[in-house]
Order: C-alpha cells, then structure tokens, then sequence
C-alpha cells in the first residue's frame, strides 16, 4: 500500500501557511514524547490509535509521526484502510525533525 509522505522541510512550510488545515499527531509512547516533541503536535500513542480514530480530523491534513517514520507509516495505512485519505507520513520522524536543527516543545493535551 502507498502511503502519502513529506519531510520536515514540506512540513515546516505547511505550519507555516496552512496552520488551520494541518493536524500533527504523535504516536510515540509517553516516554518518548517527555524527551520533546514537534510543538503543538497531539499525542496519540499508537496502541491507542483505534480507540481514539474519532478524535482525529477528517477534513485536514493529518501528519503522523514517531521517531523514524516506521510506526507512523504504519499509522498512516491503518487509517487509510479505515477510509482515511488525509493522513502522511512524516519521512525520518523525530530523528529527521532534530536532525535539522528544529525546536522542540511540548505535545497539545489530548
């Protein structure tokens, strides 16, 4: 299955122009998200992904994330299969986001 992807440089530009359609999720685990996280993302662990689908946004761009892209490329396919064509992937994950230098701050409270 194809998922849609973008890296940190394409993401950066959507925070910047298109605040209000763009939702970032996390779906680190808690101790994960304690060490930073990109700023203003909501924290979804993983696990907890099917329970809470109705919390996530249908009509924005929804950007999944984790520390190297695997879990939320496999996010971004759970979604997909369950009728979500608004979800991408975040290439590299955290590692990518502090490899380019990028602040880090505290996840939205769920």
């Amino acid at each position: 299955m194809y998922i849609n992807e973008i890296d940190v440089g394409e993401l950066i530009n959507l925070m910047e122009t298109d605040t209000e359609k763009l939702e970032i999720i996390d779906v680190r685990e808690a101790r994960e998200v304690a060490q930073g996280a990109i700023p203003n993302a909501r924290h979804i662990p993983m696990a907890t992904l099917p329970l809470r689908l109705q919390e996530i946004s249908a009509d924005k761009q929804v950007v999944l994330v984790c520390r190297s892209g695997a879990r939320s490329g496999q996010c971004c396919a759970w979604l997909m299969q369950n009728g979500r064509d608004n979800a991408i992937n975040l290439r590299g994950g955290m590692m990518a986001w502090t490899g380019s230098g990028l602040q880090l701050g505290l996840p939205k409270s769920a």
